[in-house]
């Protein structure tokens, strides 16, 4: 970059000391601006689109270590922390399922979480569904 570049770089972006925003203060408005809680996953209720993963997968390493059974009532998310036990609930049919989340993701198409086979029976759910979901005390 020569001595020209650097001048007008300096005047288009000036250097702010401690007057500007910081960089969490950014993350967090845009954040906001995309309508994501901050807090989103990490506990409390969040509502969203769900689906489900199974036979393509059963006994492949999950997130956790352990390997994915898609006859147990699991879940992959992409925030709440492994082992969490969450309460799912079908909006659409108010049946609900408690889930313990053992892998990550869903990667990608808007939704929130993905459900073992199992747990998605329970649900009723024909491919994809809104749902709740709330995170539940650690058992003992």
């Amino acid at each position: 970059m020569n001595e020209r570049n650097e001048r007008c770089l300096k005047a288009r972006f000036p250097r702010q000391g401690g007057a500007g925003f910081s960089r969490v203060m950014l993350i967090g408005v845009l954040a906001l601006s995309a309508g994501i809680p901050p807090d989103a996953g990490a506990s409390g209720k969040q509502v969203g689109k769900a689906s489900w993963y199974g036979p393509g997968f059963h006994g492949k390493k999950t997130a956790s270590g352990e390997p994915f059974n898609q006859h147990r009532l699991t879940a992959a998310h992409p925030r709440l922390p492994l082992g969490t036990r969450a309460k799912v609930t079908n909006l659409g049919n108010g049946k609900a399922v408690e889930v313990t989340i053992n892998d990550r993701g869903p990667h990608g198409g808007g939704r929130i979480i993905d459900l073992s086979r199992a747990a998605a029976r329970q649900l009723a759910m024909d491919g994809t569904a809104r749902v709740s979901i709330e995170t539940l005390p650690h058992r003992p």
